[in-house]
């Protein structure tokens, strides 16, 4: 969770909504970021929110800096083929409030459907920096025993590797399931 990113958006069951529960935290940072995806989504000019509603993006969990970091070749390709990459909507219509929210992430987001990886790259870094503005952003410092709860369907969060790693951090996650969206890339045509 080093990068951007919404629980399992490389999956068809994409999360709902997540909670992380304190229980033991280092002397000094180990904050926990979030921003909101509507507000992303809202900030961007007519134009541009009409060329995007409608299209999709790669989601492949392979593409994570620590999983890339830390794998063989050999191990990426069996993770892609236990867990194939997929396409998402890059604007969610959120199933109860019915806003649109971005939804791309520099941790797995890929490329854009119908356009090469080099043509999507000044795209979705535009994108990730719009979504991660300091006014669209929360950091929660966290304390011992805090209960976090968010909406993975309109907001991104990123774990900051600011603290000393010889130190404890023990945090507990809950994800909860959310509806089914997007398709395999192997479906994709």
């Amino acid at each position: 969770g080093r990068q951007w990113h919404s629980d399992l958006s490389t999956t068809l069951r994409p999360a709902k909504g997540s909670l992380l529960h304190a229980q033991q935290l280092p002397s000094v940072g180990g904050d926990t970021m979030f921003c909101n995806m509507y507000r992303a989504w809202e900030s961007l000019s007519p134009l541009y929110r009409e060329w995007l509603d409608g299209r999709w993006a790669l989601h492949d969990m392979t593409l994570a800096r620590e999983t890339r970091l830390q794998r063989t070749p050999a191990e990426l390709d069996d993770i892609r083929r236990r867990n194939p990459p997929v396409y998402q909507p890059i604007v969610r219509v959120h199933d109860v409030t019915g806003r649109k929210a971005l939804y791309v992430s520099e941790m797995t987001t890929a490329s854009i459907e119908g356009l090469t990886a080099e043509e999507s790259a000044p795209i979705l870094k535009f994108l990730y920096e719009r979504s991660t503005v300091y006014e669209n952003v929360y950091r929660h410092v966290w304390r011992p025993a805090d209960l976090v709860l968010w909406d993975n369907r309109c907001a991104m969060h990123i774990a900051l590797a600011d603290y000393d790693l010889a130190e404890t951090r023990r945090m507990y996650r809950t994800t909860l399931l959310g509806v089914p969206s997007g398709r395999i890339a192997a479906q994709a045509a």
